[in-house]
C-alpha cells in the first residue's frame, strides 16, 4: 500500500456501450458514485458532452443534483460545464441552488470546449450564433461576479462593481455557502484563463498528455491571487485503470482503447463490451493508434499504476488526480476503483472488497 500525498479523485463520463442503453450509463454512473462513496474518493465529477453516441453525460448540473441526494461524502462537479454555451447568471443560479441543496459538496468546474461538434454547438444556442471564443474570459469574469455578488459581496470587496449595469442583480439563492470555481483544459488556453482569474486549474491528461510540462509552466508563471485562491493548485484528470494482474488489466482497456482509437479515426461510436473488443479485427492503422494509446494511459496492477502516478505526481508537483476508469462493465470498472483506493491507503477501503468481483474469469 501506497501512502499517497494527493487527493484521489473520480471522472465519469457516463459511456454508452453497445448492448446497454444511453439510461443505463446513466444509472451506472450513478451507482458508482454510490460506490465510491465508501471508498475515500474526495470528489466525483460529470462531463458535458452533445449529441454523441459514445456518452449520455449531457446534462451534468441535473446528475449533480441528483448523485449528491444519493451520497454523503463526496463532493460532486462539473467536469465540467461548457460555459460558451450558457448564460453566466443561469449557470450561477443553477449551482447556487446545488449548493444550498448539499452545502459544502458542489464544485463548479468550467471548460471552453463545445463538448460537441459545431452543428450541436448553435442548435445550443439561444441566439442566431454561439459566442465567439474571444469572449470566454469576460463570461467567466460575469459568472464569477455572480457567484460573490450571491455570497454578499460588492463593490471593492468582490462581486458587481457600484457602477455596474448588473449591480443589485442576484443569482438565487444567495447565501455564505461558496461555490468552489475550477478551470479546465488540455491546451495553454484554459491554463491562461485560470491563472489569470486565480483558479484551481485541472489538466486533462487523457486528452492530451503531452502538453502537460507547458500548460502547467504557463499556469504557474501567470497565476495571479485572487478570492477563489491565494496559490496556484493543480489538479490532473488521468485515464487510469487497475487489476489484480497486468493480464486481466490489458483485457478490461482492449474496448477503451479500441474506442480511442476509431475516435482518433472519427469512427468513434459506442463502446464495444469485452467479448466485442477481444474479437476486433485491428487493422494496420488500428495497430499504431493503439500503441500509442495505451503509452499515454496508466493501466495496470496496483502496485505498478501508484508507481506511474506518484511519479507524475512528484515531478509535476499535483494536488489532486482524478481517475478516469472506462471499462464496459460495472462491476469490474467499481473494482478498479477500489484496487486503487486500496492501494492509494484511502480510509474506507478496509471494509470494501471481500465480495468484489476478482480476477480474470470474473471479469470475462
Amino acid at each position: 500500500m501506497f501512502m499517497s500525498h494527493f487527493l484521489l479523485n473520480a471522472l465519469d463520463q457516463s459511456a454508452i456501450v453497445t448492448n446497454t442503453s444511453p439510461a443505463q450509463a446513466v444509472a451506472e454512473t450513478v451507482a458508482l458514485a454510490e460506490h465510491l462513496d465508501t471508498l475515500g474518493y474526495s470528489r466525483f465529477w460529470l462531463a458535458e458532452h452533445h449529441n454523441t453516441s459514445s456518452f449520455a453525460g449531457a446534462a451534468p448540473e441535473i446528475l449533480i443534483g441528483h448523485i449528491a441526494a444519493r451520497t454523503q461524502n463526496l463532493s460532486i462537479g462539473s467536469g465540467g460545464i461548457m460555459l460558451p454555451h450558457y448564460s453566466p447568471l443561469k449557470v450561477a443560479e443553477q449551482f447556487r441552488m446545488l449548493a444550498a441543496l448539499a452545502p459544502g459538496r458542489i464544485d463548479l468546474g468550467l471548460g471552453r470546449a463545445p463538448g460537441g461538434d459545431m452543428r450541436t454547438s448553435a442548435a445550443l444556442q439561444p441566439g442566431p450564433k454561439a459566442w465567439p471564443p474571444e469572449v470566454f474570459p469576460q463570461q467567466l469574469e460575469m459568472l464569477l461576479q455572480f457567484l460573490e455578488d450571491a455570497n454578499g459581496l460588492s463593490g471593492e470587496a468582490g462581486g458587481f462593481p457600484d457602477d455596474h449595469p448588473y449591480q443589485g442583480l442576484h443569482a438565487q439563492p444567495m447565501g455564505d455557502e461558496a461555490v468552489p470555481v475550477w478551470m479546465l483544459g488540455s491546451g495553454g488556453d484554459g491554463a491562461i484563463h485560470a491563472a489569470h482569474h486565480g483558479l484551481p486549474y485541472v489538466y486533462a491528461h487523457f486528452i492530451t498528455p503531452d502538453n502537460l510540462d507547458n500548460a502547467l509552466s504557463n499556469y504557474r508563471t501567470h497565476f495571479k491571487p485572487s478570492r477563489q485562491g491565494e496559490a496556484p493548485k493543480v489538479a490532473l484528470a488521468a485515464s487510469i485503470l487497475v487489476a489484480e494482474t497486468q493480464e486481466e488489466a490489458d483485457y478490461l482497456s482492449r474496448p477503451r482503447n479500441i474506442w480511442a482509437s476509431q475516435l482518433m479515426q472519427n469512427k468513434a461510436g459506442r463502446f464495444p463490451t469485452l467479448d466485442e473488443a477481444q474479437d476486433w479485427q485491428v487493422s494496420d492503422r488500428d495497430a499504431q493508434v493503439l500503441a500509442q494509446l495505451e503509452a499515454r494511459s496508466l493501466t495496470g496492477t496496483p502496485d505498478k499504476v501508484m508507481t506511474q502516478l506518484n511519479a507524475i505526481v512528484k515531478t509535476h508537483e499535483i494536488d489532486e488526480v482524478f481517475a478516469l476508469t472506462l471499462i464496459p462493465d460495472l462491476h469490474a470498472r467499481k473494482r478498479s476503483y477500489e484496487l486503487l483506493a486500496q492501494a492509494a491507503g484511502l480510509q474506507g477501503t478496509d471494509k470494501v472488497g471481500a465480495n468484489a468481483t476478482q480476477g480474470l474469469a470474473a471479469a470475462q
